[in-house]
């Protein structure tokens, strides 16, 4: 019936309708794209293997993949400059995220709210307020954006219309602080990680709790849904990452191997690795499946604070207490760049969604961006009076976001 196009990673989703008219799709990942792609081969290529795509669709296809090698190069030359700072909360900052557009942020504080912000004009939208401790966990249930969910020191978790600021939920059952949380990708569940140990499922319509996630014998700080939803890890100060399946609740995998607590987990986008980083000063990479480390990155001399897979999942940033980044190529575990300035310690990473570029923020009060190709430091975000711990991109990679301990907010543009 048509194409439609997904920018970051780079892919064709295709929509067919079945004999009984009803409408079905399938993703076509081309996650090696580059702006040195062959185009004429690539079309040729899918186009003998996708049977659903006939010859007369080949220069449709020819457009869209120039389109989304177009996407790729995009924002690529272009410094950021400030373009707003928002005195968001009366008490320190905990978390920023933006929604899948872009056109909206969220803060959570210690004065217990939960803040919706106009990225475009920083204005505040909304303020969330219910919990009776610190807001600690914030998340968007990306793609659509029209629900927030929020999780607490006060061991509850509240969920929220994004658009009216309307509590929908309050999940209640966890023993002690919910530190970690997410939505799975179809926005139907979400996940809780505490301090009590345990991770816990809950039903976005209903309220109720699916499943609790028993086994960790310390606090869980890290949780992540694969691309698919079938599968949850989580981090833990127990030092191992366990898998589970999310229909049963069960333990699938424990990832042990690390000799310090866990700090920051990831999946790749194909959901056949996962990572995890330590204050061992290791970064772990893991095959889902089986369960066994596929490689250990050193070379760090500090803990390990943050990890993450670029959108296509060829390569993972580290980022350390040692003021350091590095980058490495997730097939060969080779360490790529080292990414050297910042003086003090890196609590935050992100690639943006082209790949090209990696933000990292710092207790040195600046955020910088760094070329992943050559590890050279291409701009310095300065201006916040304290540290750095949050940092995001939004999904055109046009919009970056920094909050600090000087309760301030400051949004970026490129």
């Amino acid at each position: 019936k048509r194409f439609l196009l997904r920018y970051y990673p780079p892919g064709i989703v295709l929509e067919y309708e079945l004999r009984d008219k009803s409408r079905e799709t399938k993703e076509i990942d081309l996650l090696h794209l580059s702006p040195e792609t062959d185009v004429e081969v690539l079309v040729n290529q899918v186009t003998f293997e996708e049977p659903l795509i006939s010859e007369q669709r080949k220069p449709q296809l020819r457009r869209l993949i120039y389109r989304l090698i177009a996407k790729l190069e995009s924002n690529e030359n272009n410094d950021f400059y400030l373009f707003k700072i928002l005195r968001a909360h009366i008490l320190p900052l905990t978390n920023c995220a933006f929604n899948k557009e872009g056109d909206q942020f969220i803060t959570g504080s210690y004065d217990r709210t939960c803040k919706i912000w106009r990225t475009e004009t920083g204005e505040e939208l909304l303020t969330l307020e219910g919990h009776r401790n610190v807001v600690y966990a914030i998340a968007f249930n990306n793609p659509w954006g029209n629900k927030i969910v929020t999780g607490s020191f006060d061991k509850t978790c509240k969920l929220w219309d994004a658009d009216s600021g309307d509590l929908l939920h309050t999940y209640r059952g966890h023993a002690t602080e919910i530190v970690c949380l997410s939505f799975n990708p179809h926005g139907s569940v979400v996940a809780t990680g505490s301090m009590d140990n345990t991770a816990r499922l809950w039903d976005v319509e209903s309220g109720e709790c699916l499943h609790t996630l028993l086994g960790h014998t310390a606090e869980i700080v890290s949780l992540n849904f694969d691309t698919y939803g079938n599968t949850i890890i989580t981090g833990s100060f127990d030092h191992t990452v366990k898998i589970w399946d999310i229909k049963t609740g069960r333990c699938v995998h424990t990832l042990s191997g690390h000799n310090g607590e866990i700090s920051s987990t990831q999946f790749n986008y194909q959901s056949d690795l996962c990572i995890s980083g330590s204050i061992d000063r290791t970064c772990k990479v893991w095959d889902v499946t089986s369960g066994q480390c596929v490689h250990t990155l050193r070379g760090h001399n500090d803990e390990i604070l943050d990890v993450a897979y670029n959108s296509t999942g060829s390569r993972l940033v580290t980022a350390s207490a040692d003021g350091t980044s590095r980058v490495f190529n997730t097939m060969t575990g080779a360490c790529q760049s080292i990414l050297i300035g910042h003086e003090g310690e890196i609590s935050k990473v992100a690639f943006n969604p082209q790949g090209a570029r990696i933000l990292t923020a710092s207790s040195d009060k600046t955020a910088r961006l760094w070329d992943v190709e050559t590890g050279d430091c291409l701009q310095i975000l300065e201006g916040h009076t304290d540290e750095i711990f949050s940092c995001a991109f939004n999904y055109g990679g046009d919009t970056v976001i920094t909050g600090s301990k000087d309760n301030t907010c400051r949004i970026w543009k490129c």
